[in-house]
């Protein structure tokens, strides 16, 4: 069985909130997961705080690298904002943070010319 970590989608219509699930690669985007391992919320906890917010699981998320799994590429990027596949890479034991990550968002300007 192939396991791979990823996205399900969860929330409202246009507020989306993701978890970060161990799943078998087979298994469609909502079917049955193995195991919850963190949260990604893209739009923050509020339209007061729209910060987006990360939540990983770093111990669980590691284990499951070491077993085989393969994230997604949107995955990856959100186990190296938390730490977790600096962790995996390094070999050592992860420090789970104790806050989750907030971040903001950042406007990108691009020349006309």
């Amino acid at each position: 069985m192939a396991v791979k970590l990823r996205l399900v989608r969860m929330g409202k219509k246009k507020q989306p909130t993701y978890r970060v699930v161990a799943i078998d690669s087979r298994r469609s985007r909502s079917g049955a997961f193995l195991e919850i391992v963190g949260t990604y919320q893209p739009r923050g906890l509020s339209t007061a705080e729209p910060e987006t917010v990360v939540t990983i699981d770093n111990d669980r998320a590691v284990r499951w690298l070491r077993n085989g799994a393969q994230p997604t590429e949107r995955v990856a990027r959100l186990l190296e904002r938390s730490g977790a596949m600096a962790a995996f890479r390094a070999g050592a034991t992860p420090v789970t943070p104790a806050e989750p990550v907030l971040e903001t968002a950042t406007a990108v300007e691009v020349d006309p010319s």
